[in-house]
């Protein structure tokens, strides 16, 4: 099993995929060149990058963002694990084992410069999850939860703007107002006469903390092309009422962009992501049996994933922008058994106005 890694084990091992992101990011040529628009097709990143540009001082953009990431399977480090392996009393010794877990989410947001170096943003967030299980007795079930994550609040401030180049600085804080204690009935639940009962972590629909995240993101473009690079890490502050916190998180994104015509650009991406095991346990979650499922152990929460993404933009006119992306895990390792990524699909739609 993957220890619990530290900030700084963790920023090591996202080194690699720093290079790769630099390197994806340098083959777009950085020249300033005559006529390139930041608002053009190419002008903004990947949908699912939150926060890559600033706005024009006075500027609002409202934007909304359906998202969908499938999970089918189980991994143990970079190994498949199958349903029977967790199960068996020869194997991890579960009771339970996750099967798969749809994850939609509805992202509405805002966006407002108070000057051309400084640009508020808010995200709010409707959250739709739904696990399917089967039982070391073969007896399968689905459980469901749904509601308001949490809404992240966010400062963009510029901090170097030249002709085809920029780099921002991300500063963000994720507001508890998801909640962490979503029920739902359960074999175990029905058995024992206490329905519903609490779900495991992964079916919350907030962390319960206050989640302060700093980054930053870079972008240049000359000519009909563009690309960029983003890194976050997010953090949280003290454990939630339930006695734990979610484990650290570090994102690094580096993406090209290429125009075609003046309304439509596709582009391509690579992501990395690292975040630790939680801390503490909540108590609602402790049964006599330690090995009953695995979502409901915090040391089996920490893992390091790669993505690989196609998008496209499309500017509709009148300032409005439809936009859509496909990512695909290409490596992921996981402290396990945990539910492996299939892939998540990003549509939206945004709308800018003076």
């Amino acid at each position: 099993m993957m220890r619990n890694l530290q900030p700084s084990t963790a920023i090591r091992r996202l080194s690699p995929l720093i290079i790769v992101a630099a390197l994806l990011t340098a083959t777009g040529p950085t020249r300033a060149h005559d006529g390139f628009d930041f608002g053009g097709p190419a002008g903004h990143a990947p949908l699912g990058v939150m926060g890559d540009h600033v706005h024009r001082d006075g500027e609002w953009m409202f934007s909304y963002r359906y998202m969908r990431m499938h999970m089918d399977g189980n991994r143990s480090g970079s190994q498949r694990i199958s349903e029977a392996e967790i199960v068996s009393p020869a194997g991890e010794g579960f009771v339970v084992a996750p099967v798969e877990m749809d994850t939609e989410m509805h992202m509405l947001g805002a966006m407002y410069a108070f000057s051309d170096r400084l640009t508020a943003m808010v995200m709010a967030p409707y959250v739709i999850k739904e696990m399917d299980h089967v039982t070391r007795m073969g007896q399968r079930f689905t459980t469901k939860s749904e509601g308001l994550g949490d809404v992240k609040l966010a400062a963009l401030y510029q901090l170097h703007d030249l002709p085809g180049q920029s780099l921002h600085l991300n500063l963000a804080l994720s507001t508890p107002t998801g909640a962490i204690d979503e029920e739902d009935d359960t074999p175990r639940c029905r058995m024992m006469g206490n329905c519903p009962a609490q779900l495991p972590y992964p079916m919350q629909l907030g962390s319960g903390t206050w989640d302060p995240s700093v980054g930053l993101t870079w972008r240049a473009a000359a000519g009909a092309w563009s690309g960029g690079g983003q890194f976050t890490a997010t953090f949280r502050l003290g454990r939630n009422d339930h006695e734990y916190s979610m484990g650290e998180r570090f994102d690094l994104t580096g993406w090209l962009a290429r125009r075609l015509g003046t309304r439509t650009s596709v582009s391509l991406r690579l992501a990395g992501s690292e975040w630790t095991n939680y801390d503490g346990r909540d108590d609602e979650l402790a049964v006599a049996d330690s090995n009953f499922i695995p979502t409901a152990e915090t040391d089996l929460r920490a893992g390091r994933r790669v993505d690989a993404g196609v998008g496209l933009n499309w500017l509709a006119g009148a300032g409005h922008r439809l936009a859509l992306e496909l990512l695909l895990p290409v490596y992921q390792s996981l402290d396990g058994p945990q539910l492996e990524s299939d892939g998540m699909l990003v549509v939206g739609w945004q709308w800018a106005h003076e």
